[in-house]
């Protein structure tokens, strides 16, 4: 009976903690990311970066690259705030290659 209470509040906020980071990382507005995106990231990078469309990356690695956005080693020199940061990642997460609408062209 206790592990299965147990169990039951781990699954409880497992469940909770997902749904947080998903309100947290998600919501940015993926249209102005695009606009952003190719601003900040592509004209520095350049067009032919391969690491650089949203198509490139699944959902689940767009997210665990930006959870921890000072492992990405261009961070430093970023000029974004974090509301455009959140687009952006919104733009590259719901164009990623296993989303619905997996990007064309970048």
């Amino acid at each position: 009976m206790k592990s299965k209470l147990i169990l039951a509040v781990a699954t409880a906020m497992i469940t909770v903690f997902a749904v947080s980071m998903a309100f947290a990382m998600g919501g940015g507005n993926a249209r102005k990311g695009k606009f952003l995106y190719r601003k900040n990231c592509r004209s520095c990078h350049g067009s032919t970066a391969s690491d650089m469309s949203p198509a490139d990356k699944t959902q689940a690695e767009w997210t665990a690259l930006f959870s921890d956005t000072g492992k990405i080693k261009c961070s430093p020199d970023w000029t974004v705030n974090e509301k455009d940061l959140n687009d952006i990642f919104t733009y590259l997460h719901d164009y990623a290659k296993d989303s619905p609408s997996p990007a064309k062209c970048s």
